[in-house]
């Protein structure tokens, strides 16, 4: 056994009880001791954050990790310090008070904490990047590195800035995490965080428990009489995912009159009632719960037993990540699609509204000529949502039309306007021509006739040849 394996091993052991590690973990820690920039591909429960957390002990200096949810990052402290070996792991976020937030920095500079947790808003803070650098951290871990492109529901545009963050710390080791990223996702995360000669490993997707199926529908009353029957005689508790708010409410009120114990979540409901909801859920109070893409992130919640959409995802990367949530356990679960190819619309829409037009980048631009200023000027000035603007940078940016300055972006060239706005507006259009290919496969995923766990797999890169023997197609 090579030494380094055997002090992964014995480190893993030693430190955070682990008898034995999962595939793919001791590979990834050992690229991470080569100081080797690496992402990994597992799907959620397959163990990722071990594989930071015992590199990081393993490696000298402080492991800062970039989590987009205060709740989640909570728990991997919590995960942290109730190992057999407690580590110094702290984090820093919005909901502290300031006093709090400058002594967690103080440690940091006195070189008192392993692990920190931050989200990537912290990173925007001048004085959180200078105690950073000045902690010379030796990894830098993106945890759900997903949300740093736009073809997801999770993007967050402060991701965009962790490249610029890695550099200015003179490029530690990169560890990206994410539970689901094909081959173009996986390309977007490496460009976007500066990622050099990067280890790529992609394991563990197969889930065999969880039972594949598609069923359709020509009337919308149809599917609805579907579910409601096959929940009648489903083990619970479970998800059912919707394309919108609005049909998340409407379920829940048909569920409810069917005397099920379901609940709503989606992201227009104020955060003490999506954190009260999310708590029914967990503890068991509620049986159902009918929710949008806003639910899912950070739940940990191994029980679950059956994930049904009753509306299409925008793609396989969301639907294989949400089906994921259930059967974490290893018992059997099920995943359906309920289908109706009249409900696509709303995907169509949906992926549509991402478009930028060439008058919302000209105004941007314009705005640049201005002289250099940062995200929420921009958006004041063009009369556009932080949101679109932020798109509207990295559009350019992408076609090397701006850079940034201390003062935030400015213009290359701004004699070439007309161009720098026609160049973004092109590849804005091949982004959007990409999400609508992402959203067809997931219509073919949906009318297959031969394996879906194939077609699933092959998708991400994860080699299978069926048949699987636990879809609706192989079972006929």
């Amino acid at each position: 056994m090579p030494a380094k394996t055997s002090e992964i091993r014995k480190v893993a052991r030693s430190r955070f009880g682990y008898e034995a590690l999962r595939p793919g973990q001791e590979e990834a820690i050992a690229s991470l001791l080569e100081k080797r920039d690496t992402l990994v591909v597992q799907p959620t429960g397959a163990g990722k954050s071990a594989i930071y957390q015992i590199a990081g002990v393993m490696m000298h200096g402080v492991t800062v990790v970039v989590s987009p949810l205060i709740a989640l990052q909570r728990d991997q402290v919590d995960s942290i310090r109730d190992q057999p070996h407690t580590s110094a792991a702290e984090l820093v976020n919005s909901m502290q008070k300031t006093s709090e937030r400058r002594q967690t920095l103080e440690r940091v500079s006195a070189g008192e904490v392993e692990f920190l947790f931050l989200a990537p808003e912290q990173l925007q803070r001048q004085d959180t990047r200078e105690t950073v650098r000045q902690a010379h951290p030796s990894l830098f871990v993106v945890d759900e590195a997903h949300c740093i492109t736009e073809w997801g529901h999770d993007f967050r545009p402060d991701y965009l800035s962790l490249g610029d963050v890695i550099e200015e710390l003179g490029h530690p080791a990169v560890l990206a995490l994410t539970a689901t990223a094909a081959a173009p996702v996986r390309e977007v995360i490496i460009e976007r965080l500066r990622m050099r000669d990067p280890r790529v490993l992609v394991h563990g997707f197969d889930r065999p428990n969880i039972s594949l199926r598609a069923d359709h529908f020509e009337r919308e009353d149809d599917k609805l009489d579907a579910l409601l029957k096959r929940l009648r005689w489903a083990e619970r508790p479970g998800i059912v995912y919707t394309a919108t708010r609005k049909t998340a409410e409407q379920l829940t009120a048909s569920l409810v009159a069917a005397d099920f114990q379901a609940v709503c979540y989606h992201a227009g409901l104020r955060a003490k009632e999506r954190d009260a909801i999310h708590e029914r859920f967990m503890s068991g109070t509620a049986e159902v719960i009918v929710a949008t893409n806003a639910f899912g992130m950070g739940v940990d919640k191994s029980d679950i037993r059956f994930v049904y959409h009753y509306d299409i995802s925008d793609s396989l990367d969301s639907y294989y990540q949400e089906i994921g949530r259930a059967g974490r356990d290893g018992e059997p679960a099920e995943a359906i699609l309920f289908y109706r190819y009249a409900n696509t619309g709303i995907r169509k829409f949906q992926a549509a509204s991402t478009k930028l037009r060439p008058d919302k980048i000209e105004r941007v631009v314009e705005a640049l000529q201005e002289g250099a200023a940062d995200t929420r000027e921009l958006a004041e000035k063009a009369e556009l949502s932080p949101r679109k603007t932020t798109l509207v940078l990295q559009r350019l940016e992408d076609v090397g039309g701006i850079r940034k300055t201390e003062d935030g972006v400015e213009l290359v060239d701004a004699a070439a306007v007309p161009e720098i706005a026609r160049a973004a507006a092109e590849q804005q259009a091949e982004f959007s021509k990409m999400q609508r290919e992402r959203l067809e496969r997931m219509e073919e995923y949906a009318s297959l006739s031969t394996c879906r766990r194939e077609y699933l797999l092959n998708y991400f890169g994860d080699g299978f040849k069926g048949p699987c023997g636990n879809c609706d197609n192989c079972g006929r």
